[in-house]
Formats: structure tokens, C-alpha cells, sequence
């Protein structure tokens, strides 16, 4: 349970030193927009799976992906300068749907309240 816990700790730390590195260091424009959602990291800490959410269509959601893919090892030298890790994790990137799901419900709420008003 231990383990657990301090992947989720060491998790979060990672995951705000990628967000200050996108924002300061990256200077990719394929990566405009992007908003880091969450990160899974393993138990031995050796894997991390980042999720980023992307408003848009799908071919820009596509381009964003390449864009953090290509700056991955980038990330990774960089989270090794910054953080006292004995190894640090092999970085998957993995688009999160939470976001575009949440505007299109929301989308779909405003437009069954303009129906209701509507037919009153």
C-alpha cells in the first residue's frame, strides 16, 4: 500500500514538472493549448502514462500528440535535472476525452434548456 501511495505522491511532482516544462522549455507550437489532465505512474515507478486534453478537432488532437511525443526524451533529461529520482519513468502519452465530453454535455444540457423555455 506504501508503494501505492508515494507513486501517486512522486506522480503529481512529475506531473507539475512537465507542465512548467511545457509551458517554459518546449517551444513546439504542435503543443499549443494542451492541458495535462492526470499521470498513472507504476509502483516501481519506472512507467508513467501522462494524460493531456486538447480542445479541437481530431487532426489537431493527432498533431498535439506528435508534438509531446517528439519532446518526450526532452521531458524526460529535463525531469531528471529537476528531481532527485533514482530512475526516472518512461514517459506515454495518452489524450484524455474528459474535457471535450464535459463541453459537448454541457453543449447538450444548454440546448434541452432553450427546448424546455421554448415550448413553455
Amino acid at each position: 500500500m506504501l508503494a501505492g501511495k508515494r507513486a501517486v505522491r512522486v506522480g503529481d511532482l512529475i506531473l507539475k514538472e512537465i507542465a512548467l516544462i511545457l509551458m517554459e522549455r518546449v517551444k513546439d507550437p504542435r503543443i499549443k493549448g494542451v492541458t495535462m489532465t492526470g499521470i498513472r505512474l507504476s509502483n516501481n515507478l519506472r512507467r508513467a502514462r501522462v494524460y493531456f486534453s486538447v480542445i479541437g478537432e481530431k487532426e489537431h488532437i493527432k498533431t498535439a500528440q506528435a508534438g509531446l511525443d517528439s519532446a518526450k526524451a526532452f521531458i524526460k533529461r529535463e525531469i531528471g535535472l529537476r528531481m532527485a529520482l533514482r530512475y526516472v519513468p518512461e514517459i506515454v502519452f495518452v489524450h484524455d476525452p474528459s474535457l471535450e465530453t464535459g463541453n459537448h454535455m454541457s453543449r447538450l444540457f444548454e440546448k434541452i434548456r432553450e427546448e424546455e423555455v421554448g415550448s413553455n
